[in-house]
C-alpha cells in the first residue's frame, strides 16, 4: 500500500492509530494476499496523492471503486485510459457538454481534474473483483468521513458535489459557511434523468470559484 506522504498526512494520521483502522489494515492485507482486489494497492490513496489537501477546490464523492477488470484507478468515476467509459461517467460527460460545452472525450481518465484540485473521493476505497460493495462496512467509511471533515475545516471556499443519496448523506459533515454544497441525483443510467441532467453543477462550481478569486476548473478531458 502506497502511504499518504503529503499534507494530508497531518490531517488523517490520527486515524491510523484507531482500532477501526488497525482492523481495516489487517483485513486489507489478507484480502490483497488471497483475492483480486481493485484498485491495485499502490493506487488506494491516489486521490490524495494527486490532490493535496491545501490544493482542494472541489470534492466529488463516489461510493465504491469500479469492480471490473482494469477499471479502478483510485479516483471516483475515473478509469484508466484505454478502458471503456462507464455509463455513469458517460452521463457526467453529457451533462458537461450541455452545461459548459465540453466535447465528449474518448476516454474516462479524470486525472486532469485531480491535478487541478478536484478531490475524486470514493467513500470506500477498495473492492473485490466483480463483487460490488464487498468492502463496505470494513472501516473505510470512517476514514473517508475524517477526510471530508478535514476539507470542511479548511479556511477557504470549497465546492462539494454530492450526487445520489449516499453522497448526499455526507452533507451532515459539512457545516463551514465558506463552502458551497450542491446535491443532485446520481449520474447512473437508473437515476440521471431524475435530477442529474440539468443540474449545471460544473458551471455553478466555476462561477463560485471565480467569485471567490479562485482559478476555475478546466473540465475538458482531452481525447487520446
Amino acid at each position: 500500500m502506497s502511504m499518504i506522504d503529503n499534507d494530508w498526512l497531518d490531517a488523517v494520521s490520527p486515524e491510523f492509530g484507531k482500532d477501526y483502522y488497525k482492523q481495516l489494515y489487517v483485513f486489507l492485507k489478507k484480502e490483497y494476499s488471497e483475492r483480486q482486489i481493485f484498485p491495485p494497492s499502490d493506487d488506494i490513496f491516489k486521490a490524495f496523492h494527486l490532490t493535496p489537501l491545501s490544493k482542494v477546490k472541489v470534492v466529488i464523492i463516489g461510493q465504491d471503486p469500479y469492480h471490473g477488470d482494469g477499471q479502478a484507478e483510485g479516483l471516483c468515476f475515473s478509469v484508466h485510459k484505454g478502458i471503456d467509459t462507464p455509463r455513469s461517467l458517460v452521463n457526467i460527460y453529457k451533462e458537461l457538454h450541455d452545461d459548459v460545452g465540453c466535447y465528449i472525450p474518448n476516454n474516462g481518465s479524470l486525472v486532469k481534474w485531480a491535478e487541478q484540485g478536484v478531490l475524486l473521493l470514493n467513500t470506500v476505497l477498495t473492492v473485490r473483483a466483480h463483487e460490488a460493495f464487498s468492502h463496505r462496512g470494513k472501516g473505510w467509511e470512517q476514514f473517508t468521513d475524517a477526510c471530508i471533515r478535514a476539507v470542511n475545516d479548511q479556511d477557504r471556499p470549497v465546492v462539494f458535489l454530492l450526487w445520489g443519496r449516499p453522497a448526499g448523506e455526507k452533507a451532515s459533515l459539512l457545516n463551514n459557511p465558506k463552502h458551497l454544497v450542491l446535491t443532485a441525483a446520481h449520474p447512473s443510467p437508473l437515476s440521471a434523468s431524475r435530477g442529474f441532467f440539468g443540474c449545471r453543477h460544473f458551471s455553478k462550481t466555476n462561477e463560485f470559484l471565480i467569485r471567490h478569486g479562485e482559478t476555475p476548473i478546466d473540465w475538458q478531458i482531452e481525447n487520446i
